[in-house]
């Protein structure tokens, strides 16, 4: 056989072996890339949805948020200077008008009373309710969906408390979470009151 001729088919062979190899390591590259790119799309799906919930759940509220009439359950404690811890358990039923007011009626028990039994909370009861009313006061929603509210009781009995709260807005302003940080008893009583108070509340 031709030595120059075996030479030949020999380079041509090694140049084929070459062009299918570097052919055979693009299409691998090729593969990993677009494995890097369909990882990194399928990253930013899943991340897009909690980045547009948190757009369109925070920075939206306002006191029009909070509008309309909310039920609530009332848990806490009382820490009067007497030093007799008075544990409180109620329901309320309040209505914001989606511009700063609110009004309020609430039916609260108490325990231990003067008499230390458990009692109603004193106020104003409505004859067929039950329910103490004539309790009015304002609020005002951040942007964020946190706010605070304050209650202005009726000047009776151990009534004429001002409370104070700080809450957070949940579900478009459907759900309210609140903490008490202030609760001022009437002029003629030494305050204010320590209290661990907290609310949640639903829109009807």
């Amino acid at each position: 056989m031709n030595t120059s001729t075996a030479s030949t088919s020999l380079g041509g062979h090694a140049l084929d072996t070459a062009i299918l190899d570097h052919a055979a390591s693009s299409d691998r590259r090729s593969e990993v890339n677009r494995w890097h790119l369909l990882t990194a799309t399928l990253a930013v799906l899943a991340a897009a949805p909690f980045a547009l919930a948190q757009t369109v759940d925070n920075n939206h509220c306002s006191d029009s948020t909070l509008n309309g009439d909310y039920a609530f359950t009332v848990n806490g404690q009382i820490f009067p200077a007497t030093g007799v811890v008075v544990t409180r358990d109620g329901v309320a039923i309040t209505h914001f008008d989606g511009v700063g007011n609110l009004t309020q009626a609430d039916f609260v028990m108490q325990f231990p009373d003067k008499n230390g039994g458990s009692s109603p909370v004193p106020g104003e009861p409505d004859a067929v309710t039950g329910f103490n009313t004539g309790e009015q006061g304002i609020y005002h929603v951040f942007a964020d969906c946190t706010g605070e509210f304050e209650i202005d009781f009726p000047p009776i009995g151990m009534g004429g408390a001002v409370i104070k709260a700080r809450f957070v807005l949940a579900d478009h302003g459907r759900h309210i979470h609140t903490t008490v940080y202030s609760a001022q008893p009437p002029p003629h009583a030494p305050g204010p009151i320590p209290a661990l108070i907290h609310s949640e509340g639903e829109k009807l």
